[in-house]
């Protein structure tokens, strides 16, 4: 079981610099297969580049630094 406090103490460490892009990050669910639901805000919403920010910063230091976290999602794709 992935720990929601760790998981939001990580996300509040990466939050300054998705801010100093104009953005921001919401923490929406953690299911019990360690997947991180997340709800990108600001200028990170609909940004072609999302996808990268999320697999290659959010996700990958989350893998780093929690453990139990298999994968980070946008809220979008988890409705579908």
């Amino acid at each position: 079981m992935v720990d929601k406090e760790e998981v939001s103490a990580v996300l509040d460490m990466i939050r300054p610099s998705l801010i100093a892009d104009g953005g921001d990050v919401t923490l929406i669910d953690i299911t019990d297969e360690g997947k991180v639901v997340v709800e990108l805000t600001g200028a990170c919403k609909g940004c072609p580049l999302s996808a990268l920010t999320l697999a290659n910063g959010i996700e990958r230091i989350l893998k780093e630094r929690v453990p139990g976290v298999t994968a980070v999602v946008p809220a979008e794709e988890e409705l579908v």
